[in-house]
């Protein structure tokens, strides 16, 4: 599921460990692919028979209830409403969002622990594996708590890095580039001297 580096093999003996915690982002994209694995199987079960009630609702989906316009929540409500494989799907992603609001690590591995019991008394699969990947990585999930760092930012840095080079076909000259990545924070949208 994750890339992960075996930081055990270089920690030097006495040292302190380094945790590693999982973004909320990487979570909450396995929860969406998962409700649109259920999704996708109710819409196959229910064009057999001739019904459209969830066409359309895969982006009401997976938006967060926050994001939704005020024009889009009745139509997400009447999917849900229909649909009880769906709606339960949807609720449980909805709460495992909510997971990052729990104010400190205890709290969040009590809620974690009911979340995971929760998937796995429902007869959904892409929610049951969810669990069982989310019990597999608890340390992980649950070390933002202990260290609430994110690496959003340098996620971000690295494909504006990334984006610059591609749209420059590579650079010959490393020093230019070097230069070229100081100076990104000053240009708003448009890249100089390409």
């Amino acid at each position: 599921m994750f890339d992960h580096f075996d930081f055990a093999a270089l920690r030097p003996p006495g040292s302190l460990w380094l945790s590693v915690s999982l973004r909320s982002a990487h979570i909450i994209k396995l929860a969406n692919k998962a409700i649109d694995e259920v999704r996708r199987g109710l819409q196959r079960t229910l064009d057999l028979i001739g019904c459209k009630a969830i066409k359309g609702t895969r982006y009401l989906l997976l938006r967060g209830k926050e994001n939704l316009t005020p024009e889009q929540q009745p139509t997400l409500a009447e999917a849900l409403q229909w649909n009880e494989p769906l709606s339960q799907a949807y609720y449980l992603k909805e709460e495992l969002r909510e997971l990052w609001q729990q104010p400190d690590h205890a709290s969040a591995a009590s809620a974690l622990q009911a979340w995971i019991c929760k998937a796995m008394s429902t007869d959904l699969g892409p929610m049951k594996r969810l669990a069982k990947t989310l019990l597999s990585h608890a340390k992980g999930v649950l070390g933002y708590f202990i260290h609430p760092i994110s690496s959003g930012m340098m996620e971000g840095i690295n494909n504006k890095i990334g984006r610059l080079t591609r749209r420059a076909y590579g650079y010959r000259d490393t020093l230019f580039l070097h230069l070229r990545i100081l100076s990104l924070h000053e240009t708003q949208s448009k890249m100089s001297g390409l």
